[in-house]
């Protein structure tokens, strides 16, 4: 946890959201980051999930890589914080299509914004929820739940990055 100099403690859901943050939205510009590399002062840098899908066109997203492709992937990630805020809120237990989840793994111009903006949703509503839970007992299901979606954003995270290589 970080503390600041004249507060209290960071809430621990706190912690993760700006690690989740990170991943997604990338780092503050001109600041330090805790595992991506940083973004610059002007903006440019950002590697964040966010950004990164922004830079590709649906043809790069579409592009078949060892069976998948970047919007399968993105898909993918998406779909995995939306069964968060189910599983933690609503309490839907699935079963939930974990492998169809990637598919379809081609978009044209028009899937491939509107999949940019559900992984936007996803996150917002993933994070929306999370700070609903701060005034709350703090519970392993739901710190476990958070860290859990982090590591899996950020595998994904990683997996896209590697696959732009091929694509670009």
């Amino acid at each position: 946890m970080t503390q600041t100099p004249a507060g209290p403690p960071q809430h621990p859901i706190e912690g993760i959201l700006d690690i989740l943050k990170e991943a997604v939205e990338g780092g503050t510009p001109g600041q330090g980051t805790a595992f991506l590399d940083g973004t610059a002062a002007d903006g440019s840098g950002n590697h964040g999930l966010l950004a990164t899908l922004e830079g590709l066109d649906p043809v790069q997203a579409s592009h078949d890589v060892h069976g998948t492709s970047i919007a399968g992937q993105a898909r993918h990630t998406a779909f995995h914080m939306e069964v968060i805020v189910r599983w933690e809120r609503d309490g839907d237990r699935g079963p939930f299509d974990w492998k169809g989840s990637f598919h379809p793994t081609q978009v044209d111009e028009l899937e491939w914004a509107e999949l940019r903006g559900r992984v936007r949703r996803a996150y917002e509503e993933l994070t929306a929820f999370a700070r609903t839970q701060l005034e709350r007992p703090l519970t392993g299901d739901m710190t476990g739940g958070l860290a859990g979606g982090l590591a899996h954003v950020a595998y994904h995270l990683g997996a896209i990055r590697q696959m732009v290589k091929t694509v670009s």
